[in-house]
This record gives C-alpha cells, structure tokens and sequence, in this order.
C-alpha cells in the first residue's frame, strides 16, 4: 500500500510542513508544486493523459508540479471532453519522433 492509499503519513511530514486534505491528498506546499497556479502545457496534458492510469496521483503531481486534486479534475475534465485519446496519441508522437 502507498500514502496515496490512504496510509498515515510519516511524522517528519509534519516537521517538513506538508500537511494532508481529508482525502489523504498532499495540500499545496512550494517546494512540490512549482507549478502551480500555471496552466497546464501541451506536454502537462500528454504526459498527464499517458500515464494518470498507470501510476498513481502523488507521482503525476510530482512530476507535473500541481497538486493531486488539480491534477484529478484536470484529468477528468479531459475525460468528459473526450481529449484523453487525442493527448495520448499526441504524446505517442513525440516519443517516437525523439526515438528516431
């Protein structure tokens, strides 16, 4: 089980300052979301579309700098506007154009 499994945090988060919604989802802290308040890029929402289901909200938010909870509506949203395949295959275009 991850933290992102509702598992109690390490009490050397609290001395860090990272403090937890009610959802067990990390709350804004600067030093992990860099990026928020930004839009999401062109490369943000590929990179979110091709991994969200295979890896877990702590990590996206990580790497894309933006809490899970933005990242999560941020997804969905795309969901219900049907963008999550456009994002993904645009994404897969990239890769292989860099690979070659």
């Amino acid at each position: 089980m991850m933290y992102g499994d509702l598992m109690p945090h390490p009490e050397s988060d609290a001395i860090d300052g990272i403090t937890y919604d009610g959802s067990n989802r990390m709350n804004y802290h600067p030093e992990f979301h860099f990026a928020h308040g930004k839009r999401f890029s062109q490369e943000d929402l590929e990179y979110l579309c091709t991994f969200y289901e295979s890896d877990n909200a702590r990590s996206l938010s990580f790497a894309l700098g933006k809490t899970e909870h933005v990242c999560r509506n941020k997804y969905s949203s795309l969901k219900k506007a049907g963008l999550i395949e456009f994002y993904k295959k645009s994404y897969e275009r990239h890769f292989n154009a860099n690979r070659a």
